[in-house]
């Protein structure tokens, strides 16, 4: 009796002869037609009895258990059936995106009841899923996804999004170690905890940009006050500063000028001080303070600006002789007249707007460097030869462009290449200078725009064409007027006058290089 027709006949659904001929042995016969019709009898047997052995497989089975406790189906489809109604209202309310208001908190305890009720609720067997997930205060922990909406956040990734708080905060900080460390710890936790960290930290800013009236993140609140209140202090220093700068002009002792501008509100702290040369060893004597004002203010007539603010530096007393009219009126007057500034322009105009402040003028208004040269230091990429197909040859060149202005009105404008050092050209930087790439031409200042027109070869050659300029005069990053910055820059027909722009993606901007020589 074969293993199917053994599990039919204990189950009493099986034909008795059916099974009597299952079990007796097959007849040999030596007609191959009867073998076969005996094979397909043998074979419709056992897919009887496959069919009625999954019959009864498939038959329900009672457990008697005792009276007043559930059978174990009945109570599983209960709490799937919970379940599943509580998972598809959760997914149609996430899919709707329905809005969430501040009190959504306190609703949803009051309707699932006490902790102990919303576990059971959501209990299936081998199973647990819980509501929400909260910290040791009782609190519940939630992930924003827009304003106005809240996702649970699992324990594992409340740590890891802590950590990783934690270690932006230690790299901000420059503590590269500390933080390294908890950025591991942090992707061992949760490896998506970075795109998590930029959902939320969006998520504040789009609140802030929407609400400003909403507070910033809680992390960063105390941080921010702090810094804040330092900004706060330092602009009612500097409001107050400005007040004082634009509405008052310090009268300098001795008749020795006017002050206005930053230094205005330092000197007026001074007037209740005596100021004196005070010697670095009380036993040496101090010899200067023997001159009078008068005299170390004739003195100081024979040092540039430099030296005079280089001089103002050793003390308050030195200061205030440095900041003298008389030493700043001579510079001025020699500096800004045509072509520093435009032929209908009246000087007197421009000492009243800045009330009579000749250091201030000098030192703020826009005026073309003459004491050195305006050096662009320019690059680009040529391919060259070589002999193996496999290896590929560039070559970087430098070159260098210079401009010495003169005052009056002349340019020198030199394109040289690496081959001649900057150091060898400065000291033959001049108008009988005759070289490839040298030319000569005339300036004019307008506000803060050079004009540079008529660059040509001085050689005497007949020329076609020359040359004209547009720059762009600037004060960074540390000294004055000390940049210029391409704008335009044209070839034109001498013939016609017609200008053709000239590419500029390869040139730098001029930076000024003080030389000596040219002061003297």
């Amino acid at each position: 009796m074969t293993s199917f027709s053994r599990r039919a006949a204990q189950s009493g659904d099986v034909d008795k002869s059916e099974t009597t001929t299952a079990s007796n042995e097959p007849t040999i016969e030596a007609d191959d037609e009867a073998d076969d019709d005996d094979t397909f009898a043998e074979e419709d047997d056992i897919d009887d009895e496959l069919s009625d052995a999954l019959t009864d497989m498939k038959k329900p089975r009672s457990l008697h258990l005792p009276e007043g406790v559930l059978q174990p189906n009945e109570a599983t489809a209960e709490e799937l059936a919970r379940f599943r109604a509580e998972w598809k209202a959760d997914l149609d309310s996430r899919l709707r995106h329905t809005e969430v208001p501040s009190h959504s908190t306190s609703q949803v305890q009051q309707n699932l009841g006490s902790p102990s009720n919303r576990k059971h609720a959501l209990t299936v067997p081998g199973r647990e899923v819980k509501p929400a997930v909260s910290n040791t205060a009782g609190d519940y922990i939630v992930a924003p996804r827009g304003p106005g909406f809240t996702e649970p956040l699992p324990p594992q990734h409340a740590k890891a999004l802590d950590l990783y708080r934690r270690a932006v905060t230690h790299e901000q900080r420059g503590e590269l170690d500390e933080a390294l460390r908890l950025y591991r710890q942090a992707f061992r936790s949760y490896e998506d905890v970075g795109r998590l960290y930029d959902r939320q930290e969006s998520h504040f800013l789009r609140i802030k940009l929407v609400d400003p009236s909403s507070g910033p993140h809680p992390r960063e609140s105390q941080r921010r006050s702090s810094d804040m209140s330092h900004v706060n202090q330092d602009l009612e220093k500097l409001h107050a500063a400005s007040d004082f700068v634009v509405g008052t002009a310090v009268t300098l002792p001795a008749n020795h000028g006017i002050v206005t501008g930053t230094l205005a509100s330092i000197v007026a702290q001074w007037e209740s001080l005596v100021l004196i040369f005070e010697p670095e060893d009380e036993k040496q004597p101090v010899h200067l303070q023997s001159l009078p004002d008068e005299l170390l203010v004739y003195i100081l007539h024979y040092l540039d600006t430099s030296a005079l603010e280089r001089f103002a530096l050793v003390n308050r007393k030195a200061r205030v002789l440095a900041l003298d009219s008389t030493l700043w009126r001579r510079s001025v007057l020699s500096i800004y007249i045509p072509p520093q500034m435009r032929e209908d322009d009246d000087l007197a105009d421009l000492i009243t707007q800045y009330k009579g402040d000749f250091r201030r003028l000098y030192v703020e208004h826009p005026r073309v460097r003459l004491d050195g040269v305006y050096i662009a230091v320019c690059h680009y990429i040529r391919d060259g030869l070589s002999e193996n197909a496999w290896v590929h040859v560039s070559h970087l060149i430098t070159y260098h462009r210079y401009l010495r202005f003169y005052p009056n009105g002349d340019v020198l404008s030199l394109l040289a290449n690496e081959e001649v050092a900057p150091q060898q050209v400065i000291p033959m930087l001049k108008p009988s200078l005759r070289m490839k790439g040298f030319f000569l031409g005339h300036w004019r200042l307008e506000g803060t725009t050079v004009y540079i027109t008529d660059l040509m070869d001085p050689s005497g050659n007949t020329a076609r064409y020359c040359f004209q300029m547009i720059l762009e005069l600037r004060s960074r990053p540390l000294g004055r007027w000390n940049r210029l910055d391409f704008v335009t820059y044209d070839s034109v027909s001498v013939s016609t006058g017609e200008a053709t722009p000239l590419a500029l993606k390869n040139d730098r901007p001029f930076w000024f290089s003080k030389v000596r020589s040219y002061v003297a």
